[in-house]
């Protein structure tokens, strides 16, 4: 037993005296947790972990299920990372932009296989890793007759019909999960803590994706100490790497409550003393707290639409978002704090895919005013500076930094396809969040410490990449475009996609107008010079094509194509006809060649290109789809069709979060916009929509506008602005906007 251990369990007699004649005292008094039409309510627990009932507070996940005849709590830690070396990568020989190009050159598609793809589909780590659960004897309880999960307060509530109930949290401001068991007869009644199995085959199902068991880490199984009360695991991983899981419990008539926390070798193990401050405080009063926290959060914007679908969809992914993201967590990867509890890795590892997870994870903070839930991204992507900026040195031999496609928790390069993971462009995609913080935010000191600093270094590195090819246009020695033609030898472009077109004109022209607006007028020249010498977009019967030769005429799942119009705007509605043309072309040409290798999240993102060509109804419509076929029970995007209905040839159930976050994205897309600097209400929502408010949504310059409409007409419109200067807002179908000063701090109220 650790020293930290013994000191900490040196409190435990006054933890378990404090709780005793403190928190026990409610007896069978439920917490005053307010129910909404939108809360997830169901008959019986999930049978499988992810349908489970998600909890979290972005550092701790848990999920609330059935397993066998035990109620199951799987437990989940951001920092649970087994970040051992990529060995093939250490190969400075091989791990080299020049040696990739020669080997495309060569046609040579089973070398590059054995370095960059055979790393990530065959060797377990580096991954995300299980953590552990809690089980409980649930079948004394009787039958399940109602579970809810009440979003106002994140609390899950499930109910017996025996009287028992349970009301359990991931408690927003502390690092510990709380149950409370109240109408318990049987006092043999208890938890248990359940450790992954780290040195077993596991007969879990892998979602279709060939995930590796635990057992490939070769950990040994770790020691799940047990005292009157109090059970704590300890587990060794790779390398320094070690976790803790503490659990306390406590009995008082036919009430058990109890309290558990994680922690992890890379912010220290107190696992231990957590619980037991947790035991002196109670859960009622820890109850509050995190009542309030959430209470606080929910103000920062809201939806009202006439869409129950929608409506319950939306909030309950708002609800995921204050539960997986928060300004000092780290970001939201592929499942956040709820990894796989199967005996196998998550799908993809649970890693950081930025060819398109990461970023569609954080689109809705923006409009939707959770710019500090966004400051978690923004922080891992510069804490990492320094692993990217390796990345562009060692293996693209440039400066500046690039971003890996496929990353760790440190930033480090993992394998997968390297059309994809190891694209350039990549990082000025992740960039654009750096762009859009300072947009929305008016932050001036943002954009000089840390937003243009960022971007400039990505421009760096693409600017020494590239090269002006022919005819005059600088281009990539290699292009891609995500995920088109797969991992094949046809993915290597010999000429420049549309994607890497897009990305490299917004990284040069974001970085022209970030040093302008810096004052920093040979910045902005130069940057505006290196965006002048690359080519138009190539287009095809007025529709974006992949790249020149290659016109989109397939099914497909990633609309990368498409990017220059969303999220990149430099393609937009308000740019006038030509613009309007090539958008309704693009979209009416995905339309025609079908659904069938789309997933989940092709449905969310082309709400949110539908809504910038103000097409409300088709918007509407890929929502509804998304919610109805795409995701679990308990709201969980799963990728597949799950109803089969023909919506997707995919009906696979890789659990993967960016579908979820993109679908609260395009709701928002419907109801404001301000790409082009004029804030437009309800631009693009449905004709039957006639009675539809939002209430603080979040506009370019720093402008938080609420709006309402009732029967079809827009009655009152009221904007504060945070920074002041010029507001510019429309109202749909207006031809010319009203144009005011505002001063800082000042609220205008329209009554069209």
């Amino acid at each position: 037993m650790t020293d930290a251990r013994h000191i900490a369990r040196s409190f435990l007699p006054f933890a378990i005296l404090a709780f005793c004649f403190g928190s026990c005292r409610a007896g069978r008094n439920a917490f005053p947790a307010g129910e909404s039409a939108s809360d997830l309510v169901y008959d019986r627990l999930a049978q499988v972990w992810d349908e489970a009932v998600p909890l979290g507070n972005a550092e701790l996940g848990q999920l609330v299920w059935q397993h066998g005849d035990n109620l199951r709590f799987s437990l989940d830690h951001y920092d649970l990372w087994d970040l051992r070396p990529t060995e093939e990568f250490l190969d400075s020989t091989r791990f080299r932009y020049k040696w990739l190009q020669e080997r495309v050159r060569e046609g040579d598609t089973q070398a590059i296989w054995d370095v960059f793809d055979r790393t990530y589909s065959e060797v377990a780590a580096p991954a995300k890793i299980s953590c552990a659960a809690l089980e409980f004897p649930s079948s004394s309880l009787g039958k399940v007759v109602s579970v809810r999960l009440l979003l106002n307060d994140a609390l899950c509530r499930v109910v017996w019909d025996s009287g028992a109930m349970l009301e359990t949290f991931v408690d927003a401001s502390a690092p510990v999960g709380w149950f409370v068991f109240r109408g318990v007869k049987d006092e043999d009644f208890r938890p248990c803590l359940i450790p992954p199995k780290y040195s077993e085959h596991s007969d879990g199902d892998d979602a279709g994706v060939h995930t590796n068991e635990l057992m490939a880490l070769g950990y040994g199984q770790g020691p799940v100490e047990e005292d009157d009360g109090s059970m704590v695991y300890h587990q060794k991983g790779w390398g320094d790497f070690s976790y803790d899981v503490a659990l306390r419990w406590k009995r008082r008539g036919d009430a058990l409550s109890g309290v558990w926390s994680v922690s992890t070798s890379i912010k220290g193990n107190d696992a231990v003393r957590q619980v037991d401050k947790a035991m002196m405080r109670g859960p009622e009063k820890d109850f509050r707290s995190h009542s309030a926290f959430w209470q606080q959060f929910r103000t920062a914007s809201s939806v009202s639409v006439p869409d129950s679908v929608i409506q319950r969809q939306y909030d309950s992914e708002i609800y995921k978002l204050g539960s997986t993201s928060r300004k000092g967590s780290r970001p939201i990867s592929l499942q956040a704090v709820w990894t796989a509890d199967n005996g196998l890795l998550p799908p993809w590892k649970g890693d950081y895919h930025n060819d398109l997870n990461t970023q569609l994870s954080y689109w809705p903070v923006y409009t939707g005013n959770h710019l500090s839930e966004g400051e978690a991204f923004l922080d891992f992507l510069w804490d990492n500076r320094e692993a990217f900026r390796e990345f562009a040195r060692d293996f693209f031999e440039v400066d500046g930094l690039l971003v890996p496609g496929v990353c760790t928790l440190d930033g480090r390069p993992m394998g997968g396809w390297p059309q994809y993971s190891l694209s350039p462009t990549t990082a000025a995609w992740v960039a654009q969040h750096f762009y859009l913080h300072w947009k929305y935010s008016a932050d001036d000191k943002f954009l000089e410490e840390r937003a243009y600093p960022f971007v400039s270094e990505v421009a760096t590195a693409l600017k020494q990449l590239s090269y002006i090819d022919e005819t005059g246009h600088r281009v990539l020695p290699l292009s891609t475009s995500p995920e088109i033609y797969n991992n094949s030898l046809k993915a290597w472009f010999r000429v420049m996609t549309n994607y890497d077109l897009a990305l490299m004109r917004f990284i040069f022209g974001a970085a022209s107008e970030m040093a302008g607006a810096l004052g920093f007028a040979d910045d902005a020249s130069e940057w505006a010079s290196r965006l002048a010498e690359m080519q138009p977009f190539d287009i095809c019967d007025d529709a974006l094509t992949f790249a020149p030769g290659f016109p989109y005429n397939e099914s497909h799942r990633h609309f990368s194509h498409a990017l220059s119009i969303f999220p990149l705007a430099l393609i937009d509605w308000n740019d006038g006809e030509e613009s309007q043309r090539i958008i309704k072309g693009t979209l009416d040409c995905i339309d025609r060649n079908g659904t069938d290798w789309w997933t989940g999240y092709s449905y969310s993102w082309l709400a949110n290109l539908k809504a910038r060509a103000r097409d409300g109804e088709g918007a509407a419509e890929a929502l509804r789809i998304f919610a109805q076929c795409f995701c679990l029970p308990n709201t969980f995007h799963a990728n597949g069709d799950q109803t089969c209905s023909g919506k997707s040839q995919f009906t696979y159930r890789p659990f993967t979060l960016e579908g979820n976050f993109a679908f609260a994205s395009g709701v928002q897309q419907m109801l404001l916009q301000s790409q082009d600097g004029t804030i437009r209400v309800f631009p693009a929502i449905p004709s039957s929509w006639k009675d539809v408010s939002f209430n603080r949504l979040r506009a370019r310059g720093a402008f938080i506008v609420s709006a309402d409409m009732a029967e079809g007409e827009v009655r009152r419109i009221e904007v504060f602005s945070e920074k002041g200067g010029e507001l510019s807002i429309a109202l749909p179908g207006q031809a010319e906007p009203f144009v005011k000063q505002t001063l800082p701090g000042e609220t205008f109220v329209w009554h069209p």
